[in-house]
């Protein structure tokens, strides 16, 4: 089965030095039928003014994934941890007992734009972590390549649930197939660009549910950046 998440459909707040757009529910926006996806709880379109951001604040019980699709944002936390993140880079934070953090656009006068990932861990009160790593253009290329993963695989940044991440880069001939095993789901989400998936054209913003279907195949992409997630 598969279901269509257009992007016009997601919620929408826009507070002048940020500009959100909410795939499931989260703060003001509240829609109970979307709610989540299996462990997949958050994903917010986030577009940053310059020299603006999130000033400190907490969160618990949560494995946070920054991916930067343009600009910079510099990342501070009660860890310890600070760091400036790119596009290619990806951040995990997890927030276990309770964490510390705020996040600014680097850049005094260009928009930083980054996805914000939330997926619930599968057990709480765990030690605060942080981690990142940088995948190429050249590491996602024509390809699904592997960026979060509950042991690290090939490099991904590590992430406390039965979940897989991955990103990948698709333009014109370039296509990807996707095998889910029986029993998961699937979330593909189009960050930026035109791409079909499993026979369904999909725009920036649009995202495509899969549940009991075998694979997940991508063709015909026009600069497209999209997020695959493998889940329970």
């Amino acid at each position: 089965m598969i279901e269509l998440r257009k992007s016009e459909e997601r919620g929408h707040s826009d507070h002048g030095w940020l500009n959100s757009h909410f795939s499931f529910s989260f703060a003001d926006y509240h829609d109970p039928q979307h709610m989540g996806f299996g462990a997949l709880r958050v994903i917010n379109d986030d577009r940053i003014s310059g020299g603006s951001g999130f000033g400190s604040h907490g969160h618990r019980d949560m494995e946070i994934i920054s991916y930067v699709l343009e600009g910079a944002l510099a990342h501070k936390d009660s860890m310890g941890n600070g760091s400036v993140i790119r596009p290619g880079d990806v951040q995990r934070m997890s927030a276990g007992t309770g964490v510390m953090h705020s996040e600014f656009n680097q850049l005094p006068d260009r928009q930083t734009h980054f996805l914000q990932i939330w997926i619930e861990p599968n057990a709480r009160g765990i030690a605060p972590g942080y981690e990142e790593k940088r995948f190429s253009e050249e590491d996602k290329r024509g390809h699904f390549r592997l960026i979060a993963s509950p042991d690290g695989q090939d490099g991904s940044v590590t992430i406390h649930q039965d979940a897989k991440v991955y990103a990948g880069l698709f333009s014109g001939a370039e296509n990807a197939s996707m095998p889910i095993a029986k029993g998961r789901r699937a979330y593909l989400h189009v960050a930026r660009g035109e791409v079909t998936v499993n026979g369904v054209p999909l725009k920036t913003g649009d995202a495509l549910k899969a549940v009991s279907e075998p694979k997940i195949d991508v063709t015909q992409g026009r600069d497209a950046e999209v997020l695959l997630f493998d889940l329970t």
